[in-house]
């Protein structure tokens, strides 16, 4: 089988695999005084400040995931402010702000920044924009937009799950207050995830507890997926430019579009739209076919549901032809070459059966 399925989640890098297989080994609660809890806690504060560096952040709190440390930045940081999201946001946004404010994108996917501008006079506000995005790759200005949120006196949390370990990602040169990252799209487990804070920036807490994280989100924290997490972040990122464009050099001889071709992108995301073909029968003809690809993001229980990121996009009935290939970490030409292979053969027969 070949996996282009990264932006679901990525495959285990081998760093993540030995930090974990050692810190199995330390039995001890990190919130115990004891020995064994003083060398629990020895690694998990080495992973904070790990990722805290990396990421130029001035503090970090461990979360379950991407969607958690999402809830927690809205939740903690949003009270008493009007919220304004990106109308391409994650579901993890959207689910954790309803009735927001949304700011519109352009047919390419990147944010309106004058109607930003516009609608940060309207009261304090925080503003949730995405760095890139989940389905088309596709990178908001977000350096820019921290200008206008500051100008305006606004708060700033940026969901950087699929930009982290893909890009340089840096909290500070982005001018958030804010920056929501996942283990598994890094390489490292599933089940821990990061928000990232500027200095001077306290969320309240979503989840309350025994006192964990500083009180900022109670519960025992997974020490040896958290020794994973920080593993990945001594890993460059990867360059997979060139093996995304060969893709979508097939697709478009085959009459597909490239979503967001015309922004700046992420390196390994491309969302094909393939025109009069479902996206769900292309996954499944794919997938017969040995490809693992998917209908935008992976996140509604297996079901493959109209995108509202390309709907915001004015790609109208499009909006369901699209499928998302994203390579990973470990993607090589042979794995291009299988993709290749199996959409030729599934566009001639589909596109011929839908004529």
């Amino acid at each position: 089988m070949t996996y282009l399925d990264a932006n679901a989640s990525e495959a285990l890098r081998p760093e993540a695999r030995a930090a974990m297989l050692a810190a199995l080994e330390v039995t001890g609660n990190p919130s115990s005084v004891h020995a064994a809890g003083r060398a629990a806690r020895k690694l998990l504060e080495a992973a904070r400040e790990l990722l805290a560096s990396r990421f130029g952040a001035a503090d970090v709190v461990f979360t379950s995931g991407g969607t958690e440390a999402d809830a927690l930045a809205v939740h903690g940081l949003g009270a008493g402010r009007r919220v304004i999201l990106g109308a391409t946001e994650h579901d993890a946004v959207r689910a954790a702000a309803p009735g927001a404010e949304l700011l519109p994108v352009d047919g390419q996917g990147v944010a309106d920044l004058a109607a930003l501008e516009r609608m940060l006079a309207g009261g304090p506000a925080l503003v949730c924009l995405m760095l890139a995005n989940n389905e088309t790759g596709v990178l908001h200005p977000i350096a820019a937009a921290a200008a206008l949120c500051r100008a305006a006196g606004a708060r700033l949390h940026v969901d950087a799950v699929q930009a982290a370990g893909r890009m340089a990602v840096d909290l500070t040169a982005l001018g958030a207050d804010s920056l929501a990252i996942s283990s598994h799209k890094l390489g490292g487990p599933a089940g821990a995830g990061a928000l990232l804070l500027a200095p001077g920036v306290h969320p309240a807490p979503l989840i309350a507890g025994g006192g964990q994280e500083r009180g900022r989100r109670g519960g025992t924290p997974p020490v040896a997926a958290i020794a994973g997490f920080a593993a990945t972040a001594e890993v460059p990122p990867p360059v997979l430019t060139a093996l995304r464009d060969a893709a979508e050099a097939v697709a478009m001889a085959c009459g597909a579009e490239v979503v967001g071709g015309g922004a700046p992108r992420l390196g390994n995301t491309a969302c094909l739209v393939l025109p009069g073909v479902k996206a769900e029968t292309q996954v499944i003809a794919l997938d017969l076919a040995g490809v693992q690809v998917s209908a935008g993001a992976a996140c509604s229980s297996g079901k493959v549901s109209r995108s509202h990121v390309l709907d915001a996009m004015g790609l109208g009935p499009r909006a369901g032809e699209a499928i998302r290939v994203s390579l990973p970490w470990n993607a090589t030409a042979a794995d291009v070459a299988s993709f290749a292979d199996a959409y030729r053969a599934m566009a001639a027969r589909l596109l011929r059966r839908a004529a």
